[in-house]
């Protein structure tokens, strides 16, 4: 809603600079209070004077057309006429274009480990990665999707290591997977009591770096697998890359940083280790090379860095990478500034929170996985469920209970703050009320119907009866509404509360990006579905009074429209009937 005239004319009277007082404007917590309120705390100091005598000076002396102010504490809130202002609001809802800078932002997301199963804790940097990407194409940026695959390091080495001992290749061929993981667990349990394995799976990894036949071949194969099982994960979560791109692929490039660091008087050994040291950051010394002279995670990643922004021409650098690794990344940034390198700046690590199950943290070493395809799986199963007994006769229901499956997870995830841990809940993510992804694809199928029944009686107007299509935020406005008689709709509480909250899309879109947060949009679709959805039950919106007729289908197809943009953002299908 546009708040520009409030703000600027609380400039004015308190003699501000222009776009000030916008910026404190605040959400009132009830309708019944107005659409707008302006807390006058902070003036107690500068005005000398109590907050709430402050707001009741400012309500008397406040004068906008067509806005009503009035005093409650120290607040001063304001309430705009309905019938005059309801025209602007639906033009406004109708402008939709983000316009953004076509920036080049490479996106760090996903990045399994080769060998592993793609498990529920992959999620997180998956749906998170996937939805900033559509988030800033839709904002009109470039970005380039990354998969940074763990394809690279000592656990390599242990993994050979214990096919060697105890692998057999008739039951890898037949669960390569399934097989890998329960080797890598071993390993582990055996480690502890012969620690000569771990002396074994670092040589296996030095072969490995060396180019040794052997080590290269079972290297090959573990790869070969684990990329077929993680593309159709991805394929039903449907989220794809601009590039995917291991580990080793910098393998060839890590020597150069090393010699840049070291021509740059950067490296110092540390007990035989090549380092270097952060002290005037207040971080520990960032390891380049191990005392057996091979590469570690922070070298690989300054080499990663340097190509995604001298190739790929990045001007920003996402990792989308849980928070336990916010250490290592300071540590990088740290040493690209220390190398020269200013767009350091720009490089930005997205943290998120733990995933649990059931209150457990997951584990690949101690084979403590929930497989994601297991999840999927059963979450389209209840949805099928569901759906076979709401709606019976439902056609292609196959397709729709996949779509609601997977939406579920998925937005049982994006709901959520990223940096806040998740106890994963399959009985809770596939519900069909509350705040769930069932939910809000269940409210855009029920605008759908209704614009449907309009369309089949011959009432749709101004578009309403075609499904819109194309990239959130970058289609063409739909034909405007004729001119409004301010007397020929009443506005009620349900219909303006909606009509307000369909023209945040584009704020909460910038709002997100701003934080990286995807919950930004998740939590938009949950308000616009409890809205509509109050509007539906008290309002009938094919009703036989022409003008009102008229609002209400175009209050409902806007909703449509926003629901399936922001399911569309999160990476979640918006079935037309469920």
């Amino acid at each position: 809603m546009r708040l520009s005239k409030i703000g600027a004319e609380l400039d004015r009277l308190l003699d501000w600079e222009q776009g000030t007082a916008e910026a404190l404007l605040e959400q009132p917590p009830d309708m019944k209070l107005g659409d707008a309120a302006f807390p006058c705390f902070a003036l107690s100091k500068t005005l000398r004077k109590n907050p709430q005598l402050i707001a009741a000076e400012l309500a008397q002396r406040f004068a906008l057309a067509g806005v009503q102010a009035s005093a409650a504490g120290a607040y001063v809130n304001f309430a705009l006429d309905r019938g005059l202002h309801a025209q602007a609001l639906l033009e406004r809802a109708e402008l939709h274009a983000v316009q953004g800078e076509g920036r080049t932002i490479v996106i760090d997301l996903s990045s399994p480990n080769i060998a592993k199963p793609f498990g529920v804790g992959h999620l997180r940097s998956t749906v998170i990665g996937a939805a900033l990407y559509r988030m800033y194409e839709a904002a009109g940026e470039r970005p380039i999707s990354v998969n940074h695959l763990g394809d690279w390091g000592t656990q390599f080495g242990k993994q050979i290591t214990a096919y060697k001992r105890w692998g057999s290749e008739e039951r890898l061929n037949a669960s390569p997977i399934r097989e890998s993981l329960d080797l890598y667990v071993r390993f582990h349990d055996e480690a502890e009591q012969d620690h000569s394995l771990d002396i074994e799976a670092r040589d296996w990894f030095r072969r490995l770096e060396s180019g040794d036949e052997e080590a290269l071949r079972l290297w090959t194969y573990f790869v070969d697998v684990s990329l077929t099982e993680f593309n159709r994960m991805y394929d039903r979560l449907g989220v794809s890359f601009d590039q995917v791109l291991g580990e080793s692929f910098y393998n060839d490039k890590m020597g150069a940083v090393v010699e840049e660091l070291r021509a740059g008087g950067l490296l110092e050994e540390s007990d035989g280790a090549q380092v270097v040291r952060l002290d005037e950051e207040g971080m520990p010394p960032c390891l380049i090379l191990k005392s057996d002279g091979t590469t570690i995670y922070p070298t690989r990643d300054l080499a990663t860095a340097l190509y995604r922004h001298d190739v790929l021409g990045a001007e920003k650098l996402l990792y989308v990478v849980g928070a336990e690794q916010s250490l290592h990344f300071r540590q990088v940034f740290a040493v690209l500034r220390k190398m020269g390198r200013s767009w350091a700046e720009e490089c930005r690590h997205i943290p998120f929170g733990l995933m649990k199950f059931e209150g457990k943290k997951m584990s690949t070493r101690r084979g403590k996985v929930v497989f994601l395809e297991e999840v999927l799986d059963e979450a389209v199963a209840r949805a099928s469920e569901i759906m076979a007994t709401k709606n019976p006769l439902l056609h292609d229901r196959e397709a729709v209970a996949e779509a609601v499956g997977i939406g579920a997870i998925v937005f049982g995830d994006l709901k959520n703050n990223r940096i806040g841990e998740i106890d994963f809940s399959l009985e809770e993510a596939v519900q069909f009320e509350g705040e769930t992804g069932p939910y809000v694809q269940y409210t855009h199928a029920r605008a759908r119907s209704v614009i449907r029944k309009a369309q089949a009686a011959g009432l749709a107007s101004n578009g309403s009866g075609e499904a819109e299509a194309g990239v959130p935020g970058h289609e063409a406005a739909s034909a405007p509404l004729e001119p409004l008689n301010e007397q020929a709709y009443v506005w009620d509480d349900a219909s303006w509360e909606l009509l307000k909250r369909l023209c945040d899309y584009e704020a909460e879109l910038r709002r997100g990006l701003q934080r990286h947060e995807p919950s930004a949009i998740a939590r938009y679709a949950l308000d616009l579905a409890k809205l509509f959805n109050r509007f539906y039950h008290h309002n009938k919106v094919l009703t036989e009074v022409p003008q009102e007729r008229k609002i209400r289908l175009e209050l409902t197809r806007l909703t449509a429209q926003r629901l399936r943009w922001t399911l569309e953002l999160l990476g979640i299908g918006s079935p037309e009937e469920i």
